[in-house]
């Protein structure tokens, strides 16, 4: 009997490694609520947001080039699903997220962050009628417990002390505009993922141009130093190209309630990065934090979905 084949290369096998790819996806995305907070007040966001997707075109465009020649016909022909996804997943979600560091702290826009699996959630029910079964209800709420416990320090009270202004507000309109792109990826065209991202970054960049038009007009200009330049680096390379992808790829191989637990690492890893970077001192409520995220992503990613009872063929998920 031949032995099997040693052939399958690193970028094959991560791109069937679900877990994995969703995980390194939150991680990407922690860092760039971090560094969005960082850079408030001196790169301009609807500008930030504008060049991120035209960067990231420009890099997929060597690798997607010959997809999109193949892809092209079947892109035109789901036009208005394509321009859902640029709307809610790149255009309309970035640049709300991006304003809203203006204005919000880490602490409230962390918090915020949590609920982002039951948008998820909700949209799936309201578009497709898929439902949560009580083990995936149960993996989000014990996340969200563990979000909370590192956020509010190990302190319930401390929810009393939380005041939400316009920035926590335009951050979960943000996260409501990505649950629904979430949700919709699902029923995705049976394109290569290539072609689909880059057809969507190529359509949110172009959605975004008239706003970047307009804060430039207002005086808000990047400036192009060296802050400015590492944060277009990591924007368009990790939080952009790496991040879509790996979600996105998520998302196919075990559907979107399965997946939107793990956007609870996003808050995880922001925790983790505050104590690395900004020198925050590593306490047991971060650890019973972080068990509890742990578990609960476990739990809700690996129980199946209910199936809707409508007639006919139930959407895979």
């Amino acid at each position: 009997m031949p032995a099997p084949s040693q052939s399958t290369s690193p970028v094959a096998w991560l791109n069937n490694q679900p877990y994995l790819l969703l995980t390194l996806a939150s991680l990407f995305w922690a860092g760039n609520i971090v560094l969005a907070r960082y850079v408030a007040g001196h790169v301009p966001p609807l500008t930030l947001s504008c060049i991120r997707w035209i960067g990231t075109f420009l890099m997929l465009w060597p690798f997607a080039r010959e997809h999109l020649a193949k892809d092209w016909r079947t892109l035109l022909a789901h036009w208005p699903l394509i321009l859902l996804f640029a709307l809610t997943g790149f255009a309309i979600n970035n640049a709300l997220s991006y304003w809203a560091m203006q204005y919000t702290q880490a602490l409230n826009g962390l918090l915020i962050q949590s609920s982002t699996p039951l948008f998820v959630a909700l949209w799936s029910l309201l578009l497709f009628g898929v439902r949560l079964t009580w083990g995936q209800l149960a993996g989000i709420a014990m996340s969200l417990v563990g979000v909370l416990v590192i956020l509010l320090r190990g302190d319930l009270g401390a929810l009393a002390g939380i005041q939400f202004n316009r920035g926590d507000l335009m951050f979960a309109g943000a996260l409501w505009v990505f649950g629904l792109y979430s949700a919709a990826m699902t029923r995705k065209p049976a394109v290569h993922q290539l072609s689909l991202i880059s057809s969507c970054t190529a359509a949110g960049a172009v959605l975004l141009l008239p706003l970047a038009a307009w804060e430039y007009s207002s005086g808000f200009v990047l400036r192009l130093d060296l802050l400015s330049m590492l944060t277009l680096g990591y924007v368009i390379v990790f939080a952009s190209t790496l991040a879509y992808l790996f979600f996105n790829r998520g998302i196919s191989l075990i559907g979107p309630n399965r997946a939107a637990p793990f956007l609870h690492l996003v808050p995880l890893f922001g925790s983790v990065l505050a104590i690395l970077l900004l020198g925050e001192e590593l306490k047991l409520f971060h650890l019973a934090g972080y068990a509890l995220v742990i578990a609960g992503v476990i739990i809700a990613s690996r129980v199946p979905l209910k199936q809707p009872r409508a007639a006919g063929e139930a959407p895979k998920n």
